[in-house]
C-alpha cells in the first residue's frame, strides 16, 4: 500500500485526491497539508478520506510522520514547488509535482539533484499525454506514416476574465513565475516536445492585452526552429474566447491533428493540389487511429496510475523531472526572447541571466502592476479541452 500525502489543497489538488481514491487497493491518502488547514478539513470530510492527518506546513508534516509517507503530491503555487519537492525528497519521499515543475531552470536542476541524491522518484504532471486523442496522435507521429514533420501549429487557447489575476499569488512574476505561457501553455509545450523534441532556436513576442491587474503576459506568440528547416508556431493565450485548443502537424505526406483530422494532398503536374486526395493514405491513418485501444485511465487519473505503477515495479514514470525541465527550458527561452526582442539559441547555459529566478525577475517586463488581491476564489475550474470534435 502506497501512503500518499497531498501538499496544497487548492482546486487542482481535487484531481489528485480523486485519482488516488480511484485506487483504494493500491494507495491511501495519509496526510493533507495547506497553509489554510480548514481547507484540508473540508476536503477530508467531503471526500470521506478516513484517517488522513491535517497539517499547516509540509515541514511540520515531514517532522511528524517521517517514514510514514511514500509519495507526496505537490499542488501548491509554482514559486514554492522547488523548496517543497526538495524537502520531501530529502525526507525519503517520492514526489509528483504539478505543472510547471518550477519557475526557473536553476530550481529544476536543484530538484533533479535532490532526486539523484535521495534515490527517490520525481515525476511531473503533464496529464494531457493521458488523453486518448493525444496518445493516438503521438503514435501516428512516431509511426512515420506522415513522413518528417515540417511544421507544427500549437494553439494553447484559453479564456480567463479580468479578475482571474486577483487571486493573491497570480499575476506576479515572483509568485506565479509567469503568465499564460508558463501556467497554461505548459501543457501544449510539453506535448509538442514529446512529439517533436527540443528546437534549436526560439523567437517570440509577449504581451498583456487584456488583464490590467497582472505584471505577467496574457498572450505570447513563439516561432521555434528545428533541424532541417522544420518550424513550429506556439500561441499561448488566456484571451481566446471558446478555448479552441489544438495541435496540428504538417508532415511530408499528410496533415494530422488533435482534435483528429487527416488530410493527404496530391500534387498535379504543375505541383498545385489536385481535387482528389491520397485516399489510401488517409484510410490507412484513420484505420490506424481507430485500432488504438483506449487508455485504461484518463488525464490525472491516468498519469497518477502510471506513477503508482512505477513505484510498485521500481521503474521510471512516463513523465519525469527531465521532461518537466525541458518544458521549463523552452518556456524560459520564450520569455527571454520576448523580453530581449531577440532570437534565443538552445540549450540555455547555467551562466544565462534567465537561468535563475532573480535573473528572470530582473529581465521580465511588468506589463501592469498588481493592485487587487483576494485570498481565495470559489467555483469550478477548467483544465483544457478534450481534443474531441
Amino acid at each position: 500500500m502506497i501512503r500518499v500525502a497531498i501538499v496544497g489543497v487548492g482546486n487542482i489538488s481535487k484531481l489528485h485526491t480523486d485519482a488516488y481514491l480511484a485506487f483504494p487497493e493500491r494507495c491511501q491518502i495519509v496526510a493533507l497539508c495547506d497553509i489554510a488547514p480548514e481547507k484540508c478539513e473540508e476536503r477530508k470530510e467531503s471526500l470521506h478520506i478516513e484517517g488522513a492527518r491535517i497539517f499547516s506546513s509540509h515541514t511540520a508534516m515531514l517532522d511528524a510522520i517521517k517514514g510514514q509517507i511514500d509519495l507526496v503530491s505537490v499542488c501548491t503555487p509554482p514559486y514554492c514547488h522547488a523548496g517543497i519537492t526538495i524537502d520531501c525528497l530529502k525526507a525519503g519521499c517520492n514526489v509528483v509535482v504539478e505543472k510547471p515543475m518550477s519557475a526557473s531552470l536553476e530550481e529544476c536542476d536543484a530538484m533533479l539533484a535532490a532526486e539523484k541524491e535521495s534515490g527517490k522518484v520525481l515525476a511531473c504532471i503533464a496529464q494531457n499525454r493521458f488523453r486518448d486523442p493525444i496518445a493516438a496522435l503521438k503514435k501516428v507521429v512516431d509511426s512515420g506514416m506522415i513522413g518528417r514533420i515540417l511544421h507544427a501549429q500549437v494553439d494553447s487557447f484559453w479564456w480567463r476574465g479580468l479578475h482571474y489575476y486577483d487571486l493573491w499569488w497570480r499575476g506576479k512574476w515572483e509568485t506565479e513565475g509567469g503568465g499564460c505561457t508558463l501556467n497554461h501553455a505548459v501543457h501544449h509545450i510539453d506535448m509538442l516536445i514529446w512529439m517533436m523534441g527540443m528546437p534549436e532556436k526560439v523567437t517570440a513576442v509577449i504581451s498583456n492585452a487584456a488583464h490590467s491587474n497582472a505584471e505577467v503576459e496574457d498572450v505570447s506568440v513563439a516561432i521555434l526552429q528545428y533541424p532541417k528547416g522544420a518550424l513550429a508556431q506556439v500561441t499561448s493565450s488566456v484571451i481566446h474566447h471558446g478555448e479552441e485548443q489544438q495541435l496540428i502537424f504538417q508532415g511530408e505526406k499528410a496533415r494530422v491533428s488533435a482534435p483528429w483530422r487527416v488530410c493527404a494532398n496530391l500534387a498535379g503536374s504543375n505541383a498545385f493540389p489536385l481535387p482528389e486526395h491520397d485516399e489510401a493514405l488517409e484510410k490507412k491513418l484513420n484505420d490506424f487511429v481507430e485500432a488504438i485501444p483506449p487508455l485504461p485511465h484518463q488525464v490525472h487519473t491516468g498519469e497518477l496510475d502510471n506513477v503508482l505503477t512505477a513505484l510498485e515495479k521500481g521503474s521510471r514514470p512516463a513523465i519525469d523531472g527531465h521532461d518537466g525541465r525541458n518544458t521549463v527550458e523552452l518556456i524560459t527561452a520564450i520569455y527571454k526572447s520576448g523580453a530581449t526582442e531577440s532570437t534565443v539559441k538552445l540549450p540555455l547555459s547555467k551562466n544565462d541571466p534567465f537561468y535563475t529566478v532573480p535573473g528572470l525577475l530582473a529581465g521580465m517586463p511588468h506589463f501592469f502592476e498588481k493592485t487587487t488581491s483576494v485570498k481565495d476564489f470559489q467555483g469550478p475550474i477548467t483544465t483544457g479541452g478534450d481534443y474531441v470534435k
